[in-house]
């Protein structure tokens, strides 16, 4: 049997290649199983949760089969089980879990990987990605037991599974969470790229009936992504920086497959970096909010959210890469903001999850709140804080000898990075060299994949690309 590891964040593979139903069976079976002792051996703990499991799935091929299928399947292993009946984003599957009083959720997606994978999401009771401790713990219940399942019209009918829409209750949730009437009455341009993943229609929906005029853009069901991966970085917007070239909006927030990352551009096609929109959040939770609590970032983000907490007083947490890893801050209460490099961001008084949806009505709510564009805004952060120029490359690096390349740059960090003399490495997730003037080079091996991440951050876009090439060369020296 193939084998099944859960990664930074699910287990994903190729479709019909190991991303198999047989497989989809054998994963659920032991997630039924965990979850089962879960209930059993942590009564006081999960004294509030029903033995209930929420279903999400995404819009790649055959998503809502293999959804259907572990709804079966739990529904075998004696769990009531919430089924989505059309493609959902996965915060609304996190959210719906933790209203619900589920024991958990499973999300079948594989967010913004190639159209030729799929995977599946773990979500725990508290309504966030489950920890390394359930993934591991799942993998070890693998074929410990046969599957049992229940065939899904039987299991319709005895109600052990409901098939029910649970995005209105979501976006009741965000409504909330923003100034909701300050947007609706703004009368701003709003252009979502949703790279024609589940975000699609989400904000035609949230704004309907206010003065905001919302423009979403490849919208259409297309399993194969229009020929990209759904993903939200700049080589994928090139549609829709053609159009808002012509038709300019006042922002255009960008969804990733599966809507809980977001990219975005300035409303004229030019692209904004991840960074630069958890800057634009944290200036406004911080300055237009008021807003206290320590701030949580992955430790691939931008070094300007360190010289903003210095700035305002507030306590930084950096984590590993892996939004399960903010959320355990997130949970501990008393955070400001979570946000990590590949787009995902959390907010205090909603879930312990990233949710690009939520994202993009704060952001609206930053436009109509500063009523300024947001190249003054990105303009004014970089004269009190500094330019910050980021990069990042992908490489193939063997598997195998990942661990002693590790060891090298740990063991043998440089003496500068360009003409700065170095300050600090952490080791902690990859290796991270950072310069006295506050440059840095990472280096991170994917996962589950022979992919090495080598990330750079300098005042020029010249010196992070010469970050990237010297990342390059330490890989040759193993």
């Amino acid at each position: 049997m193939n084998t099944i590891k859960f990664g930074t964040d699910g287990w994903r593979a190729v479709i019909a290649e190991d991303f198999t139903f047989a497989n989809v069976d054998r994963v659920t079976q032991a997630t039924a199983d965990h979850w089962n002792a879960e209930l059993g051996a942590r009564k006081a703990e999960l004294a509030g949760c029903e033995r209930k499991v929420v279903i999400g799935y995404d819009r790649r091929f055959l998503s809502n089969e293999f959804a259907r299928r572990a709804a079966e399947i739990f529904a075998g292993n004696g769990f009531a089980v919430i089924l989505t009946p059309v493609p959902t984003p996965t915060p609304a599957v996190s959210f719906a879990v933790r209203q619900q009083r589920a024991i958990g959720g499973v999300m079948i997606t594989a967010s913004h990987n190639p159209p030729a994978f799929n995977g599946y999401k773990l979500k725990s009771h508290f309504g966030g990605p489950s920890e390394p401790a359930t993934c591991a713990a799942v993998e070890s219940l693998l074929d410990k037991n046969p599957v049992r399942a229940t065939k899904f019209d039987d299991a319709v009918k005895a109600k052990q599974i409901s098939v029910k829409d649970i995005r209105p209750a979501h976006y009741a949730a965000i409504k909330k969470l923003v100034d909701f009437k300050l947007i609706a009455k703004s009368k701003l341009r709003f252009a979502h790229e949703a790279l024609f993943g589940v975000g699609a229609g989400c904000f035609d929906e949230l704004l309907a009936g206010t003065t905001c005029r919302v423009t979403t853009l490849n919208a259409a069901h297309d399993p194969f992504f229009g020929g990209i991966n759904p993903e939200p970085i700049a080589k994928n917007y090139a549609r829709s920086a053609a159009y808002l070239r012509r038709h300019p909006h006042d922002l255009c927030l960008v969804t990733d497959g599966d809507a809980d990352r977001v990219g975005g551009m300035d409303g004229r096609g030019n692209p904004l970096s991840t960074h630069q929109i958890i800057c634009l959040l944290l200036h406004h939770l911080r300055v237009n909010r008021s807003g206290s609590g320590r701030v949580v970032k992955a430790l691939t983000t931008t070094s300007m959210v360190d010289k903003m907490c210095a700035a305002h007083g507030l306590e930084l947490v950096e984590t590993g890469v892996g939004f399960k890893y903010i959320c355990a801050e997130m949970l501990k209460g008393g955070v400001l903001l979570g946000a990590e490099e590949s787009g995902g961001i959390g907010f205090p008084g909603h879930i312990p999850e990233r949710d690009g949806i939520a994202a993009g009505l704060m952001l609206l709510e930053l436009l109509a709140t500063e009523r300024q564009p947001l190249t003054k805004l990105l303009a004014g952060l970089e004269k009190k804080y500094g330019p910050h120029r980021y990069a990042r490359l992908d490489t193939h690096f063997p598997l195998e000898k990942r661990a002693a390349l590790m060891a090298f740059c740990k063991n043998h960090p440089p003496a500068k990075l360009l003409k700065s003399p170095l300050a600090d490495v952490k080791s902690y997730d990859g290796v991270k060299f950072i310069a006295r003037d506050g440059s840095w080079l990472m280096l991170r091996g994917s996962g589950t994949e022979p992919i090495l991440r080598i990330y750079a951050e300098a005042r020029s876009d010249a010196d992070a690309a010469k970050l990237l090439r010297a990342g390059v060369g330490l890989t040759r020296r193993v």
